[in-house]
C-alpha cells in the first residue's frame, strides 16, 4: 500500500516516514526541490517534487495512494516571506482534502494541535479551520491534536532542543512565565508532553484503524507537568541544575511585537500566549484504539539533550 504523506521532512515527519516504512507502507512524499537530503529513508519512498501550492503536484502524490497523510506545519509565521499559518495550515490542506476526495482516496488524517480554536492565535484559528473543512468533506476522517511534542529531532526543530537553545543554555536563570503583576501562579500553567515516536504509531495505525474513521484524538503523555518541572526535567537531563525565577510576560510580549518577525528573535507573541495558556490534554481514547503505552516525559527518555 501507498500512502500520500505531506510533510514528511520534518520532525515529526520524518518519524512518520519510519513508521510507514516499519508497518509495511510505501511513503509517498511531495519534497520542494533542494530538499531530498532531509528526507530519511529516501530510496523506501517515491518522492514527488513541487510544492504545496501546486495542484498538479499535490495530484501526482495522490493519485494511486490508499490514504493521505497531512502533516506540514509552522511554528512560527513570517509574513515578509510569505510564510503564513493560513497558506499552510489551511490552504494547503484544503488543497489535499480536494484532491483527496477528487481522486477518490478516502481515508485522510491531519495534524492538528491541541487547543485549537476559532478566535485564537493565528496558528489556533487555521488549524481549527482545516479541521472544519476535513470534518465537512465525505472523507473517512481522522484528526490528531497533540500537546508539545518531543524526542530525537536529529538536529531538526523540536521543543525541548529549542527550549535548551534559547533558554536554558544562557547565563541566566530560567523564566517562570506569569501574566499581570504579582506572580503567584508563575510557572504554573502546564502541559502533556507527547513522544514522537507515539504520534507517528498513531498516525500510521489509523491507516487501516476503523475505529479512527470520524474521530478527532487528543495526544497527550501518561502524565501533566507545569512548566517550572519540565525546566527541572529537560536541565537535569542533560546534567545541570537550572535556576529559575518569575518573570512577568507583558515586556516580553511587546517587545515580540516588535520582533518575532525576525528568526533569530527566540519567541513569538503567539507563542508567549499559548504557552501561558497551557496544554494539557487527556489521551486515553488514543491509546486504547491504538493499544500504545506511551512513553513517559523523563531523563530517560531525554537523553538525546546530552549531544543537542
Amino acid at each position: 500500500m501507498k500512502v500520500a504523506l505531506f510533510g514528511g521532512t520534518g520532525f515529526v515527519g520524518s518519524y512518520i516516514v519510519k513508521e510507514l516504512i516499519k508497518q509495511g507502507y510505501i511513503p509517498k512524499v511531495l519534497v520542494r526541490p533542494g530538499s531530498e537530503k532531509k528526507l530519511v529513508h529516501s530510496e523506501k519512498c517515491e518522492i514527488v517534487s513541487g510544492d504545496i501550492f501546486n495542484k498538479n503536484s499535490i495530484n501526482e502524490v495522490i493519485n494511486d495512494v490508499d490514504a493521505t497523510i497531512y502533516n506540514i506545519g509552522i511554528i512560527r509565521q513570517f509574513k515578509r516571506q510569505g510564510i503564513t499559518y493560513e497558506k499552510l495550515h489551511f490552504q494547503g490542506a484544503k488543497n489535499c482534502i480536494d484532491i483527496a476526495k477528487q481522486n477518490g482516496v478516502n481515508k485522510f488524517i491531519l495534524m492538528s494541535a491541541n487547543g485549537v480554536k476559532l478566535n485564537g492565535t493565528g496558528y489556533q484559528t487555521f488549524k481549527f479551520q482545516a479541521e472544519k473543512y476535513l470534518r465537512a468533506s465525505v472523507l473517512n476522517w481522522t484528526i490528531f491534536q497533540p500537546s508539545v511534542i518531543f524526542g530525537d529531532s536529529s538536529g531538526l526543530m523540536e521543543f525541548c532542543s529549542q527550549l535548551k537553545k534559547d533558554m536554558l543554555n544562557l547565563p541566566f536563570p530560567a523564566p517562570l512565565f506569569f501574566d499581570g503583576i504579582i506572580p503567584l501562579n508563575a510557572g504554573k500553567f502546564s502541559m502533556s508532553p507527547v513522544h514522537v515516536s507515539d504520534v507517528a504509531k498513531c498516525f500510521v495505525n489509523a491507516i487501516s484503524n476503523d475505529k479512527s474513521n470520524f474521530q478527532t484524538y487528543q495526544l497527550g503523555g501518561s502524565k501533566d507537568y507545569n512548566w517550572k518541572e519540565i525546566i527541572s526535567i529537560i536541565s537535569k537531563s542533560y546534567g545541570k541544575n537550572k535556576w529559575a525565577i518569575p518573570a512577568p510576560v507583558l515586556p516580553i510580549k511587546l517587545i515580540a511585537l516588535l520582533l518575532d518577525q525576525f528568526p533569530w528573535f527566540p519567541i513569538s507573541r503567539d507563542q508567549l500566549i499559548m504557552l501561558l495558556e497551557g496544554n494539557t490534554c487527556n489521551s486515553e481514547k488514543a491509546y486504547k484504539d491504538f493499544q500504545l503505552q506511551p512513553k513517559d516525559f523523563s531523563s530517560d527518555n531525554l537523553s538525546y539533550l546530552k549531544n543537542s
